[in-house]
């Protein structure tokens, strides 16, 4: 009977969170279509990061490197081929997949702040290609896709890849899969002993990561007007995206969505905050920000949902007139 009111309370929430959805495309402008769309990229990417750092235990402060890859292959292939935008993003899933499967191989032999800091070699690296290759790539002046794409289409687009990202993590880590990676996050000899490959899921949790965050990346290029540029991609693109996941509470698919409305409207808000402006103001606030809501939730939004899901199942439990 718990289960079934938890699958119903699940599904209650996503059936809740697609009305606003489709209530927010249908009044929203452009503009704030725009903001809305970014909030859904960074919950796709905070959900790829979620999956390795939050049910794996591997550090990546490197994600920013993998949207770059798929946002340049979106941008690529389109500008080059005229590839239909739609399907450049499973072409980005799959290239990023290769990408974070070949970079989690030597990885293995990398725990803790030695992961963090190769993952963090690769942040800065790999935005640094397009100006090596700037035949393809067009250099610090970038790459526009063929086609530009509308508000209002990427805003569509981009929450209906989030549902469909959260469907597949969503049954890949409630099943035998899950369980490997949480087994690994809790005690790698603990897992080896109970017949878990730490090689296999430790690299699979890398690839399908980065193919999370390449798809991610594909459509922010799409949000920033179909323009692909090596500033896009920088380091501080990587370090939101570890905040992001932090606020939302390592290892909880929920929390992610507070972490991609944080990391993707706190910029927003704080440039029109008073007296501050734009620039390093801007930083100050975001900063101070951060620090107040880590303080405030020292395990994320997770942690308090777990909080009140524990709290009201207590309440249930002592009222005699539950059922």
């Amino acid at each position: 009977m718990t289960v079934d009111r938890g699958f119903a309370a699940r599904v209650s929430i996503v059936m809740v969170i697609a009305a606003i959805v489709a209530f927010l495309g249908t009044d929203l402008s452009g503009y704030h279509k725009g903001l809305a769309a970014r909030v859904a990229i960074y919950y796709i990417a905070i959900l790829g990061l979620n999956i390795l750092v939050g049910y794996t235990g591997q550090i990546s402060i490197g994600h920013g490197a993998f949207m770059a890859i798929g946002g340049y292959t979106t941008a690529i292939m389109s500008n080059y081929h005229h590839t239909n935008l739609i399907l450049t993003l499973p072409l980005a899933f799959a290239v990023t997949f290769a990408c974070g499967v070949l970079v989690g191989i030597p990885a293995l032999r990398f725990r803790g702040v030695y992961l963090a800091l190769a993952t963090f070699a690769l942040a800065v690296s790999i935005p640094q290609l397009p100006l090596k290759w700037s035949k393809w790539t067009g250099g610090s002046n970038g790459i526009r896709t063929f086609t530009t794409p509308t508000n209002n289409w990427i805003f569509w687009v981009s929450w209906t890849v989030a549902g469909i990202a959260f469907l597949f993590a969503w049954l890949l880590l409630r099943g035998r899969t899950g369980r490997a990676f949480r087994a690994i996050r809790d005690s790698e000899v603990a897992a080896a002993s109970s017949g878990v490959s730490l090689p296999i899921c430790k690299t699979l949790a890398f690839g399908v990561s980065a193919a999370f965050a390449g798809v991610a990346g594909s459509l922010f290029v799409l949000v920033t007007n179909g323009f692909a540029q090596p500033n896009e991609f920088a380091v501080i693109l990587s370090l939101q995206l570890l905040i992001g996941a932090a606020v939302a509470g390592l290892g909880s698919l929920w929390g992610a969505l507070a972490g991609a409305v944080f990391i993707g409207l706190l910029p927003e808000v704080s440039t029109s905050a008073p007296l501050i402006g734009s620039g390093h103001g801007q930083d100050v606030v975001f900063g101070l920000i951060v620090i107040l809501v880590m303080l405030a939730l020292p395990n994320g939004v997770a942690g308090l949902l777990w909080k009140i899901d524990s709290r009201f199942k207590s309440a249930i439990k002592s009222d005699p007139t539950a059922s």
